[in-house]
C-alpha cells in the first residue's frame, strides 16, 4: 500500500519525507515525486528483540511518495499532483502552522485552516470533474444505468455543497458502484500539523479551535509535529537524544508517531513471528483471518495450514517469558477462520 505526502510548497512535508525515511537533504520547491520504504517503529518489536536476542530484528514497513506541493492557479502542476493523488491509498496532509521569515508562505500569510481547505477544494473540484464526466456518458450511452446515474447525480449535489466523498453515507449496492471509481476525497487521510518549538511544547496555534472542529467533523485523525525539532532530534544519538528529548518533555518523536498514525490510517495491523533467527513484524489488513495470514510468510504454510498457536503480545509482557505464559494458560490454539488480532505472535503449524 502507498501512502502518499501532499501539501503545499514550504509546509515542511519534504522534511517530513526524509525524515520518515531517514534520508538526508535539502527539499526544493517543486521537486520531482519520491518514493522510498518507510520502517514503522514500533516498541513492541523492540521488547521482543531485547527478549530473544534474534540474529535479525525485522519491523513493519510503508511505501511512502513525497507528491510535489500544489501550486494553486497552476494547471500543469496541479495535474501532476492530482494523478499522483489518485495512484495512492491514504493521504498524509502536511499543513503548515509556523512562522519562518527566511522561508516565505506561498499565499504571503500562515493561515493552516486556509491551507487545508485548499488543498481539499482541489480533491473535490476533481472529484467532481469525474462526476459530471461519468452522467454525460451515462446519459449518452444507448442502455442508461437509471440507478447508477441517480446515485451520481446524488454524489455530485454533495460535491457541490463541498462535502468530501469519505463523509456521505453509501447502501452496499453503490458501494460496489464507487469501488469502481478512484475518487480522491474517498480516500484515508490524516492531517500532520507541522508547529514550530514553541507551539509544539505549549500547545497553541493558529486557528487551533477551527482546526480541532474542521478535523473533527470529517473525522479525520490529527497528529501535531515539529519538523524542525524532529530535525534535531534525528542528530542526536543515544544518551545525547534523551536527555534533549526529556529536556523538551518529549516522551517520543513526533515522527514515530506520525509513522504508526499513518500504519493504522491503512487499516493495517501487525502480527509477530518470534525466535533466535529472526523477530519479525507482518503487515496485513485488519480482519484477516489465520490462514491467510500464515500466507504472508509463505504460500506453503497457508496451503497446509493445521491452526495457529497464539499469544498475545501484551501476556508476554507482562509476563517475561513464554514458559511463563504457558504456565498462566495464556496460550491459544486458532483455527484458519480466526481473526489475527494486532499485537498477536503466532506460531503456525502446517503440512504439505
Amino acid at each position: 500500500m502507498q501512502l502518499g505526502l501532499v501539501g503545499l510548497p514550504q509546509s515542511g512535508k519534504t522534511t517530513l519525507f526524509q525524515l520518515l525515511t531517514e534520508a538526508r537533504g535539502n527539499g526544493a520547491y517543486g521537486a520531482r515525486i519520491e518514493k522510498a520504504v518507510v520502517r514503522v517503529p514500533d516498541r513492541r518489536v523492540d521488547f521482543l528483540a531485547r527478549l530473544y536476542q534474534p540474529r535479525k530484528t525485522t519491523y513493519a514497513q510503508l511505501e511512502v511518495i513525497d507528491i510535489p506541493g500544489l501550486v494553486p492557479g497552476s494547471e500543469k502542476e496541479a495535474s501532476v499532483f492530482l494523478q499522483s493523488v489518485r495512484d495512492t491509498d491514504a493521504l498524509v496532509h502536511v499543513v503548515r502552522a509556523f512562522a519562518d521569515d527566511n522561508v516565505p508562505h506561498l499565499e504571503g500569510s500562515i493561515d493552516p485552516l486556509r491551507d487545508l481547505e485548499l488543498i481539499e477544494y482541489e480533491l473535490l473540484l476533481a472529484d467532481l470533474d469525474l462526476v459530471e464526466k461519468r452522467i454525460d456518458r451515462i446519459k449518452q450511452g444507448k442502455k442508461r444505468n437509471e440507478a447508477e446515474l441517480n446515485w451520481l447525480q446524488r454524489v455530485k449535489k454533495m460535491l457541490e455543497e463541498e462535502t468530501p466523498i469519505s463523509n456521505i453515507t453509501f447502501s452496499s449496492e453503490e458501494q460496489a458502484w464507487l469501488r469502481t471509481y478512484q475518487f480522491l476525497t474517498a480516500k484515508p487521510i490524516l492531517v500532520a500539523l507541522n508547529l514550530d518549538e514553541a507551539s509544539f511544547q505549549d500547545g497553541i496555534y493558529p486557528h487551533k479551535q477551527e482546526i480541532l472542529d474542521y478535523v473533527g467533523r470529517r473525522g479525520i485523525p490529527l497528529v501535531l509535529i515539529s519538523a524542525k525539532l524532529e530535525s534535531e532530534i534525528a542528530e542526536l544519538e543515544g544518551e545525547e537524544r534523551e536527555l534533549f528529548m526529556r529536556d523538551m518533555g518529549i516522551s517520543e518523536p513526533g515522527i514515530v508517531r506520525l509513522a504508526q498514525a499513518a500504519y493504522r490510517l491503512l487499516g493495517l495491523i501487525s502480527f509477530f513471528t518470534v525466535g533466535e533467527d529472526e523477530v519479525k513484524a507482518w503487515t496485513i489488513v485488519q480482519g484477516t483471518p489465520a490462514r491467510k495470514a500464515a500466507g504472508k510468510i509463505h504460500s506453503d504454510i497457508e496451503r497446509g495450514f493445521i491452526r495457529a498457536e497464539v499469544v498475545k503480545y501484551e501476556d508476554l509482557e507482562a509476563c517475561g517469558t513464554m514458559a511463563r505464559v504457558r504456565e498462566k494458560g495464556l496460550f491459544r490454539l486458532e483455527g484458519k477462520d480466526y481473526l489475527v488480532q494486532d499485537g498477536d505472535i503466532i506460531h503456525f503449524r502446517f503440512n504439505v
